[in-house]
């Protein structure tokens, strides 16, 4: 019997060591990432899509630099532009529901919270501002809108903001940090340092309590946000990661990059399932992505 949990003992002490070195950035070698090395001799039938415009939204003046769609089915989604706001629109009607504008036109970033009560905006200020949106009864064409809090702890230029809930959110920053924020007391809670250079992008999936971060330091952080604390490390990308966004089941992420190479990454293996190239697009940045809702596709630009 002693002898049996001693070895129970000893096998559990080696897969511990073998899942420590499958996790390690020092080990990892991109040959061995199984689906992608597969991938390279192995020509995978290619469909052909026929995309068309279905609405054209109308009413900025200057470049939009992002959007974010409201969860609550409303078919609402904000967008920020150069030109100074933010826009809320109707995309089916293509109407415009509010034009807030902002204090600096400088906006990288805007999210649209869950319940649509909030919309927050950043950039090179530094902060992030967070607008309460009236309800349709409150709406009045000559209102002012004033930020309903501003978050000032970062040191470097918002790059990506994300609704949890209408009580938290979190910030990514060219200071190489994330923060989770409660909006209601309009303080920090957490501010999290594992990235070692400017983070460009995030994606939640609150259900099961994590979010994954994207850097310019060529890897992808997953995150328990319950604790605040890295879970993972994902390597891979030869350049810049601009943006993340996460598989509709939640069990895996996508990352565009520099390198002009889109990846799919699985959180339950730790490992690349997939890279996405396009030899034609060499050289070409690819700085933004998304998820179709089936997760037949994924969008890139």
């Amino acid at each position: 019997m002693a002898s049996d949990k001693k070895q129970l003992m000893v096998e559990i002490k080696r897969l511990n060591e073998e899942l420590d070195n499958l996790r390690s950035i020092d080990t990892y070698e991109e040959s061995k990432q199984t689906l992608a090395s597969e991938a390279k001799t192995r020509k995978t039938p290619t469909t052909s899509t026929s995309l068309k415009i279905k609405k054209l939204l109308r009413g900025h003046y200057g470049k939009i630099y992002s959007l974010h769609w409201a969860a609550n089915g409303t078919n609402q989604l904000v967008s920020a532009s150069q030109d100074g706001k933010l826009i809320i629109w109707n995309a089916m009607t293509c109407a415009k529901l509010h034009a807030i504008p902002l204090r600096s036109s400088w906006v990288m970033t805007c999210a649209y919270s869950p319940s649509g009560t909030f919309v927050g905006s950043g950039g090179l200020d530094n902060l992030c501002s967070l607008y309460k949106i009236p309800s349709i009864d409150e709406h009045d064409l000559n209102q002012e809108y004033k930020p309903h809090c501003e978050f000032a702890e970062h040191e470097g230029y918002l790059s990506c903001c994300r609704f949890l809930d209408d009580e938290k959110m979190f910030t990514s920053s060219g200071d190489s940090t994330c923060i989770m924020w409660d909006i209601e007391k309009k303080k920090c809670i957490h501010r999290m340092t594992a990235h070692k250079s400017d983070v460009m992008s995030l994606s939640i999936v609150k259900e099961k309590n994590i979010m994954v971060s994207g850097s310019c330091d060529q890897t992808a952080i997953l995150w328990d946000i319950r604790k605040a604390e890295p879970i993972m490390s994902f390597p891979g990308h030869k350049g810049d990661i601009n943006s993340v966004d996460f598989f509709p089941d939640g069990q895996a992420f996508g990352c565009g990059s520099d390198d002009s190479s889109v990846r799919l990454f699985d959180i339950r293996t730790f490992r690349q399932q997939q890279k996405y190239v396009d030899d034609t697009l060499a050289g070409c940045s690819v700085t933004s992505i998304c998820f179709s809702k089936s997760g037949k596709y994924i969008f890139s630009g």
